[in-house]
């Protein structure tokens, strides 16, 4: 059997490692919080209101509030940025009917 002569682009080193400088936000892990780019520590929903059209009510909580409400996120999920919007409208509602 001829043995294979390399081509002009292959690489001299072929089990050369990428640059360690170069990460993936994939591979990296932000940790837990409710900033933008880390896991939700816990669930986070927000009640609809009752008259029907759907609009998000009241402040967040951690735990199915009853009759009708949206996931904003699950536990372990990304926070994104409008996950992080929807959680900061729902900390202003929380304000607003406490005032």
């Amino acid at each position: 059997m001829a043995t294979r002569k390399p081509s002009p682009d292959t690489p001299d080193t072929p089990d050369e490692q990428p640059n360690p400088a170069v990460v993936s936000t994939r591979q990296y892990s932000g940790g837990e919080g409710w900033e933008v780019g880390q896991q939700a520590p816990d669930d986070a929903f927000r009640a609809l209101d009752s008259a029907g059209t759907g609009e998000p009510t009241g402040p967040v909580v951690h735990s199915h509030p009853g009759g009708y409400a949206r996931q904003i996120v699950a536990k372990g999920g990304l926070i994104t940025a409008g996950v992080k919007k929807e959680l900061d409208a729902g900390e202003q509602s929380d304000e607003g009917e406490q005032g």
